[in-house]
């Protein structure tokens, strides 16, 4: 695996549970660009934020994700294949270029995992998101025992 440093955890801004195993599979509820609680981009996709932005912010979303993982199961190691990516992009309109911007995202996980980070996705354009991130990401897992 990569050297990553992941992000300290922010609690659960709402009435849910951040990560929950069911049987072998792990759900991720969405996770925004913060660092240390504060969001490191705010604005629409390529209004305000470039998609080079976005981009870093999927990754940095991603890597929330995987702070989760590690506060639910305890290590990155009991994954054994990222299963399915959900990016939300805030877009304004007529703005069609989500993918690239979830890619950032994805290929943070392929870099970790390979073959095993390749995953089913998709990529949705929003016009909101919780405090005006311009990005968020949640994952499903499929984990060891």
């Amino acid at each position: 695996m990569l050297n990553i440093d992941l992000p300290a955890l922010q609690p659960a801004a709402g009435t849910y549970i951040p990560g929950v195993v069911v049987g072998n599979l792990l759900f991720v509820s969405g996770q925004t660009p913060t660092d240390h609680g504060r969001l490191t981009a705010v604005g629409r996709v390529d209004a305000d934020v470039s998609v080079a932005e976005a981009r870093t912010a999927a990754r940095l979303a991603a890597l929330n994700c995987l702070a989760e993982v590690v506060a639910t199961v305890g290590s990155l190691d009991r994954v054994r294949r990222v299963v399915r990516l959900t990016g939300y992009v805030r877009s304004g309109p007529g703005f069609a270029e989500q993918p690239a911007v979830i890619d950032g995202a994805s290929q943070l996980l392929t870099d970790i995992w390979g073959e095993m980070g390749r995953h089913s996705r998709a990529s949705i354009g929003v016009a909101e998101l919780p405090g005006g991130a311009p990005v968020e990401i949640e994952m499903v897992m499929e984990i060891s025992p």
